[in-house]
């Protein structure tokens, strides 16, 4: 078969299958500029930076076009630049200019690509009556002033993890986005995952630093300060220096972090080994007893958020396990405290995440003792990037150095945890050993790039069948299967992030698809070069358990629990509000499981009865996002009286019981 052909610029460029012209175009190596375009969401068009001239059609957004045979293509005709510089130019003049303070300056598109296409002067007037920041949420800042409304932050949210918290409000020049119903985006269900800064091609949105309560407890002679390194760290903090990605960077990491000043230096991949046991022991029970099947892993904190806000029917089957962060934590608290002779307070433990969900999860008040927290400061690979070149450390000429022990201790089993895949992997190591006396499973088909994978496992004559699922729609999908019946499993792994805490919300940002396979190859390879690969050799680990870690202890100090969850946590939404003074005060639950259970049509019912017994004037009429009666929906609140179950007919018996129906 002939092959099809396109012309870019005089260069004879092959159509081999790529979904759009903006594709083809980048094989000829020519980077055209956009905003809005990342190949894993879907087409949107909107900042119209990728046109081109075709001959024949004239200029033609070439991210929403298709190749075709024979094509002829100018990406940079004079018409062409001058319409990229005046798109830039109008989004400057409705751009915070401030650059210099901005956290995404250095690595900002639209600095990029004002700069790639000469942009010197801006012709338009800017405008400065931008939106306040938002700082409201444990795990994210969203800076209105500067979105450039690419739209990047909506898809990802609504297609990637089927939250949706993100949309666009108003039209024309006074477009903006908005979190759901334009409240604080730490009130309402963000799960705090960070995908939406990760496509933010500007510094709308990005990680909520806590570097300067980092750099205040490091400088006070009283503390003692930790840190705990996550695996997926290792392999990507290189990339800000230099390295290539997957490349493992861990001596350097250790040497920079006792250069800025951290007292004891430990791998948060020895509480992932804690964690196999603990998630491991407790599968295992389950599975003998039949209960509470599948088991969903407990690892993702954003996960966990999106099970509660979303499935809290699912709660039970949620492995009660803390993550390994809080595991170290915990541990670490109640473990150095007594070692180092101090109180609690005095010890400050800092983790170093590839996540944003994790600063969330450490704010969770199951997770403090008293005031005080198991996990003082969560800081991303980035905000670690930005401390070493603060002190002016030249990372690329440091020395290796060796972690603390007994808690910088681990096995390949741990470190694999940072990749989609890894945390069933370990965990199954751990239960073949168990169950096949000793001998460890070879489990690698459960590794693969795939979103969402199924393996069948045989050990002996026990028979598991698995699923791995990464990025939140998919686990959605996964789940309403399970919930159907369609499919069943023994173990689900869920991470929320594509790819696993490799492609983490505070990890570094590229367009390369093929990062994120080098990252997992890089803790594959670590994984090979230890000495143990299942968590049950670590030696630390074995004697912490038979010293001090009873089981009664174990259960206090590394496991969990779980409860449905608002998803709308401020003031519930006022639909209604008469002029008069309300007589009448309806409540009724939107939230999931009420909305399934119809509460969207007996809302209709009732807005329509209201009406037609003309009690509009005096009918206050409002919706929450949960009463946290999930199995009890739909649930209506009438002049604070709470009906569960509620149907049509029940909600008009108790409206008839009003005062206003008697006139």
């Amino acid at each position: 078969m002939k092959k099809a052909y396109i012309t870019v610029d005089g260069i004879h460029v092959p159509i081999e299958g790529e979904k759009n012209l903006l594709e083809v175009i980048r094989k000829a190596n020519i980077e055209l500029p956009t905003f809005c375009y990342h190949s894993e969401i879907s087409v949107y068009g909107a900042c119209r930076m990728c046109m081109v001239d075709i001959e024949g059609r004239g200029l033609q957004p070439s991210c929403s076009t298709s190749a075709a045979d024979g094509m002829v293509v100018k990406t940079n005709t004079k018409e062409i630049r001058n319409l990229r510089k005046m798109i830039v130019e109008l989004m400057l003049a409705h751009h915070d200019q401030n650059c210099t303070t901005c956290p995404k300056s250095g690595e900002c598109r639209l600095q990029e690509i004002a700069q790639q296409l000469g942009v010197s002067k801006v012709r338009f007037k800017q405008i400065h009556d931008f939106a306040p920041l938002d700082d409201s949420s444990d795990a994210i800042v969203r800076d209105p002033s500067k979105c450039v409304l690419c739209g990047d932050c909506v898809r990802v949210c609504n297609e990637i993890q089927s939250v949706g918290v993100l949309d666009f409000a108003q039209r024309g020049f006074s477009s903006t986005v908005v979190a759901s119903f334009d409240k604080p985006f730490g009130t309402v269900e963000c799960v705090n995952c960070g995908q939406c800064i990760k496509v933010c091609p500007v510094g709308a949105l990005s990680p909520k630093s806590q570097i300067d309560g980092v750099w205040e407890a490091i400088h006070d002679p009283k503390k003692k300060v930790v840190v705990q390194i996550a695996p997926a760290v290792r392999v990507s903090l290189g990339e800000y220096f230099g390295y290539k990605p997957g490349a493992a960077t861990s001596g350097q990491i250790i040497t920079a972090l006792r250069m800025l000043g951290f007292d004891q230096i430990y791998d948060t991949a020895f509480a992932a080994d804690l964690t196999v046991l603990q998630e491991g022991d407790e599968f295992l029970e389950r599975y003998l007893k039949g209960q509470n099947l599948p088991q969903f892993t407990s690892c993702c904190p954003a996960w966990v958020k999106f099970a509660e806000q979303y499935y809290p029917d699912m709660l039970p089957n949620l492995s009660t396990c803390k993550s390994p962060q809080q595991m170290f934590g915990s541990l670490c608290k109640d473990q150095l405290t007594k070692i180092l002779d101090i109180e609690r307070e005095d010890l400050v433990v800092v983790s170093i995440m590839p996540c944003t969900a994790k600063k969330y999860e450490a704010k969770r008040p199951e997770f403090f003792e008293g005031d005080n927290p198991d996990v003082d400061f969560v800081l991303t690979t980035k905000e670690l990037s930005l401390m070493i070149k603060e002190q002016g450390i030249e990372f690329e000429k440091l020395e290796p150095g060796s972690y603390d022990m007994p808690f910088g201790f681990k096995t390949g089993a741990g470190v694999i945890f940072g990749n989609s895949g890894g945390v069933s992997e370990a965990v199954l190591r751990y239960a073949a050993a168990k169950l096949n006396h000793g001998k460890m499973l070879d489990v690698r088909e459960l590794r693969g790039p795939e979103s969402t994978r199924v393996a069948e496992i045989s050990i002996g004559d026990v028979s598991l069948r698995l699923g791995i699922v990464s990025g939140l729609a998919n686990a959605r999908r996964l789940i309403d299967k399970v919930r159907s019946g369609e499919e069943n499993f023994d173990l689900i792994e869920v991470m929320a992030c594509c790819g696993g805490c490799i492609n983490g919300g505070g990890q570094p940002t590229s367009s390369d698809q093929e990062h994120l396979s080098k990252r997992a190859k890089g803790l594959q390879d670590q994984d090979k070069m230890l000495q143990f690969h299942s968590s049950q050799e670590n030696p630390y680990l074995q004697e912490l358990m038979r010293e001090d870690l009873t089981e009664e202890k174990a259960h206090e100090l590394l496991h969990t629990f779980y409860q449905n969850r608002k998803r709308i946590t401020l003031d519930d939404i006022m639909i209604r509000r008469p002029e008069q003074e309300a007589e009448l005060s309806i409540k009724i639950c939107l939230g999931t499981s009420c909305f399934l259970r119809g509460a969207q049509t007996l809302y209709s019912q009732l807005t329509d009865y209201i009406t037609q017994n003309g009690l509009d004037e005096v009918t206050e009429i409002s919706a929450s996002f949960c009463n946290e009666l999930c199995q009890k929906g739909p649930v209506v609140t009438i002049n604070g009286k709470i009906l569960e179950h509620c149907t049509f007919e029940r909600a008009v018996q108790e409206l008839k019981k009003v005062k206003s129906f008697a006139h």
